[in-house]
């Protein structure tokens, strides 16, 4: 396996891979990663549907990309994907799986013209005082002490972030910053989580460090991400004859490991309670999810909360890479992640209005009119003075094709569920759907004598609880997840958020497909490149936007500097005055 950039390999078409025919695959789960290796080894590993089996311990495909209504519940999205239009990989897959709505076009077709014609942007990024507008006004409204913090961690080498927590490198100067509002709420960062993967967000997407303010820098899909990704890539998998294995459970795989050899032998499953056992040869390639963020999740309703266990589950993501885990240290370590969900849980909720009574509660916040089919939100609003760091969410409506064309469907989420609330005083996590809607509608300016009517009769509201939703931001160092493909390894490989590779982002869909993509090509050696990760850290224009973007558009020249440094900066300017350098410095407004 190797990468690529430019176009030159992006439209070829690889060769058939050497002994494929004779080759069988086994994936567990079917989130992003999963369904994603599938399309791969079907689209240019060639090999034949039929030999592609994947096991689903649940009774649908999609792994954290959910969306679905639960009869007599509701709606549920436990959670949304922003796109970004750099995720190489999964528009290189993208422009390959038929659309099931549009004949003839692609689901990269389907997506390019709808955020051509209706592009993303919010018109109110924050609000305070129950539903005033925070007029964070596209500022970040960073000291130059916090933007020498963040420059620190973005120079910082890997090996000295291993292990460290976000709050070892920053300080209140970033904390207490717009920044810090827009990256955390955005993100779902806390202070504690890993300095590590924050400098790597920094690096990955420092060419939309000024599209964060507004979420110019973001795109999304029509529907849900269930309805949008998943089920496009279900039935072109089905159409290719791969075999789906729902209800069916992975409890463990075995391998055969030596010094500088490792097989998959076996792997243990657990159907309509019996034990099975599928033998392994080096011609059956193993994608093993391990792990999973959203493991342990639960699901309330409008009159019960949503229950919180975080006691790890027999048979789940993390108890089966334990299991894996204990035969080599390549294959990393779960604990790293899972021991306190404490550190890496949120909560979410999906509200459903019935009539139109709260409707001008969020046209007054995000000024659009929800039922257009545009853009609404643009993205997140989140609440500056809630508690719970409470934000909310309106895509395009409908967001389920079954959906009510009346109905409006909201994503609200909070990172301190611990907390109590501002106005149910009590902490989310112990909160009926009904109680985290009134909570919600209070910080939309709903007058209070009406807050509970209208969350009891204009209202129906599905809280999840997610112990370990974060997991995958805890500190680590580079060995805590296996590599993609571990070394020595023959016939297996591991995929999603919780395997390693270079350079990009987790908790990104582009995350997952790629582990995906480097699976399928490294185990059948598939003769074309992977798309390398976007490269605009290297850019000295994405640089230098971004350096002034996040100083609020002013100079670098403006900095408050020592004698010394103004000295060495006056030199420096000219030396470099009526040069090439000089015009781009002025270009981007550096000087």
């Amino acid at each position: 396996m190797y990468y690529s950039s430019g176009n030159y390999e992006a439209f070829a078409h690889p060769k058939k891979p050497e002994g494929v025919d004779h080759k069988s695959a086994y994936i567990i789960g079917t989130g992003l990663a999963a369904l994603s290796a599938a399309c791969y080894l079907v689209r240019d590993g060639q090999m034949k549907g039929e030999r592609i089996h994947i096991f689903e311990k649940d009774s649908i495909p999609g792994g954290a990309c959910d969306g679905f209504e639960y009869p007599g519940v509701g709606y549920v999205m436990r959670g949304g994907r922003e796109m970004d239009n750099h995720f190489e990989v999964m528009w290189d897959l993208f422009h390959s799986i038929p659309s099931i709505e549009t004949e003839g076009v692609s689901v990269l077709d389907e997506y390019y013209w709808l955020n051509k014609e209706d592009p993303n942007y919010s018109l109110c990024r924050a609000t305070v005082n129950r539903g005033q507008d925070a007029h964070t006004d596209k500022k970040f409204a960073v000291s130059d002490k916090a933007q020498m913090e963040i420059m620190r961690l973005f120079f910082t080498p890997d090996e000295e972030l291993y292990d460290k927590r976000i709050d070892e490198y920053f300080d209140d100067e970033v904390f207490d910053s717009n920044f810090w509002l827009y990256w955390r709420t955005m993100f779902a960062f806390e202070n504690w989580h890993s300095a590590l993967e924050m400098k790597r967000y920094i690096k990955r997407y420092i060419h939309h460090i000024g599209g964060l303010p507004d979420f110019t820098a973001l795109r999304f899909t029509k529907y849900n991400q269930y309805e949008s990704m998943i089920l496009p890539m279900v039935k072109y998998l089905e159409n290719a004859g791969v075999v789906f294995h729902y209800n069916t459970k992975v409890v463990n795989v075995e391998f055969d490991v030596t010094f500088n050899r490792k097989q998959a032998t076996r792997i243990e499953i657990e159907a309509e309670g019996e034990t099975h056992f599928v033998a392994l040869t080096e011609d059956d390639l193993v994608f093993i999810t391990n792990g999973g963020c959203v493991e342990n999740s639960a699901m309330g309703s409008q009159n019960t909360p949503a229950p919180y266990n975080p006691e790890i589950k027999p048979g789940g993501g993390w108890d089966m890479w334990r299991r894996i885990a204990a035969q080599s240290p390549d294959f990393g370590n779960p604990d790293k992640f899972c021991y306190d969900s404490e550190l890496c849980n949120w909560m979410s909720a999906t509200v459903e209005t019935l009539d139109q009574r709260i409707i001008p509660y969020i046209t007054n916040i995000c000024k659009r009119d929800p039922f257009t089919g545009k853009v609404v939100t643009g993205g997140i609003v989140s609440v500056k003075d809630s508690s719970w760091l409470l934000s909310w969410t309106i895509n395009r409506q409908p967001q389920f094709r079954s959906q009510p064309k009346d109905h409006c469907l909201v994503w609200v989420y909070a990172l301190f569920n611990d907390r109590p609330g501002d106005y149910v005083k009590k902490p989310m996590r112990d909160c009926t759907g009904k109680e985290i809607c009134m909570e919600w509608l209070y910080h939309i300016g709903v007058p209070e004598n009406e807050i509970e009517e209208l969350a009891e009769n204009s209202a129906n509201t599905v809280p999840v609880m997610m112990p370990y939703i974060d997991a995958f931001f805890m500190p680590r160092n580079d060995t805590d997840r296996p590599k993609v493909v571990p070394d020595g390894a023959v016939n297996f490989a591991f995929i999603g958020q919780f395997a390693e590779t270079a350079k990009d982002t987790i908790f990104t869909t582009e995350y997952s497909m790629r582990t995906g993509m480097e699976a399928v090509y490294t185990l059948l050696n598939v003769d074309r490149g992977v798309p390398e990760v976007w490269c605009s850290t290297y850019d000295v224009r994405d640089l230098l936007n971004a350096t002034v973007k996040l100083r609020d558009g002013e100079p670098l020249t403006q900095m408050n500097l020592g004698i010394k440094e103004k000295i060495a900066v006056k030199k420096a300017l000219d030396f470099i005055k009526n040069t090439d350098v000089e015009k781009l410095l002025k270009e981007y407004h550096v000087i």
